[in-house]
């Protein structure tokens, strides 16, 4: 898991290079290295952080449990209220002389504070307004406090990890249903109701996208023809066509149509190859924890960089309105990866513990009790 992480931030370096060459000439005065040299920090930041929560015990995550989520609340009102605008949405702090998106923060403070609720609760789970209710309201609160700034697309991320965790915390189906039920009346209202015309014409440029093609549909249209550029074997390394001018954003949001030009159907699989055995190994670390905080943490983990990866190559082929979620470990964004990274710090840690406890279990079974040695010797 180690190696095909450092594969994925390595090539994600390299293709933020290639993908950010125009914009970064465009914007900032012909520094073509720009973007290349913010993210190439960012990994050595978010490295340390790795390294770090490498060696931290998991189980200490829990007892920051009301800590990190409080903090959440908080700091996303102070984000609505001081937050710096950017593309009508106000998402960002400025920490130190450093932009951040607390938003990424606070992805891995609702999974922490899931999974210690719901393996606290596990003996009323099947209690909907006990053991389900509480923490699905905190978590409504805090989408609800991401929605407004508006960042649709953080807030799908959340719901869907959550989700997830909910339907793993071993409540009972009709709850689920439930849930699911008023999240998609929810969901109507807010398209409906509460959406602004830029959300709306996100909506029609995913699935209508050439009766505008030159506003609504103007960012898909690119894609595809970046993708249909690059076909099977692609164009070659830093060939795209695309990113110059054409294709907004390639550097973050449409990295994949980027990375589909270049390498092609060949390069796209392979880099969502990697990402699917990260998921999966961090499945299987949670299913083989007999700890159920763990179990739950790594199933949220995974959960994570899954969803985002599907929201993300969604956006990408039409699939998903454009919601301006990241590809994990490719995209450039510094608090996105710190993120990331932290997650993954926590999973390895797991990792660790999971093998120690099997170890242990093993020298166990293997240590014959004292009364067979003497009954085998009489």
């Amino acid at each position: 898991m180690l190696i095909v992480l450092v594969w994925l931030l390595l090539f994600g370096l390299v293709m933020v290079y290639s993908a950010s060459l125009v914009v970064a000439v465009m914007i900032y005065d012909y520094q073509i290295d720009f973007f290349y040299a913010k993210q190439l920090r960012s990994i050595i930041v978010a490295s340390l952080v790795f390294i770090v929560a490498c060696f931290i015990p998991y189980s200490f995550y829990r007892k920051l449990n009301k800590l990190a989520i409080l903090s959440s609340i908080v700091i996303l009102i102070y984000v609505l209220v001081k937050g710096t605008t950017a593309n009508n949405a106000s998402q960002w702090i400025s920490v130190f002389g450093m932009t951040v998106q607390p938003s990424e923060l606070v992805k891995l403070s609702v999974i922490i504070y899931l999974a210690t609720i719901f393996s606290k609760k596990q003996k009323y789970i099947g209690n909907f307004s006990r053991g389900v209710a509480p923490p699905v309201i905190i978590v409504a609160v805090i989408l609800g406090l991401i929605i407004v700034q508006p960042d649709f697309g953080t807030s799908m991320v959340i719901a869907f990890t959550s989700f997830i965790l909910i339907l793993c915390s071993g409540m009972k189906l009709r709850h689920l249903a439930i849930l699911s039920l008023i999240g998609m009346v929810l969901l109507g209202i807010f398209f409906n109701f509460v959406a602004t015309n830029e959300q709306k014409s996100r909506i029609n440029g995913a699935y209508q996208p050439f009766e505008d093609p030159s506003d609504d549909g103007y960012q898909l249209i690119n894609s595809y023809l970046a993708f249909a550029t690059g076909g099977v074997t692609g164009q070659g390394f830093g060939e795209s066509i695309q990113k110059f001018g054409y294709l907004p954003e390639p550097h973050t949001d449409f990295i994949i149509a980027v990375i589909g030009e270049e390498f092609g159907l060949i390069g796209v699989f392979m880099v969502l190859s990697l990402l699917f055995f990260i998921v999966i190994r961090g499945l299987l670390i949670g299913i083989r924890c007999q700890d159920t905080f763990g179990s739950l943490l790594a199933i949220g983990i995974s959960s994570l960089i899954g969803t985002q990866t599907f929201i993300n190559i969604g956006v990408a082929i039409g699939l998903l309105p454009i919601t301006g979620v990241t590809l994990p470990f490719i995209s450039y964004g510094g608090s996105s990866l710190l993120s990331l990274m932290l997650a993954m710090g926590i999973l390895m840690n797991l990792s660790a513990h999971n093998k120690m406890e099997m170890k242990q279990k093993k020298k166990h079974d293997n240590v014959v009790p004292l009364h067979k040695h003497i009954s085998h010797s009489q």
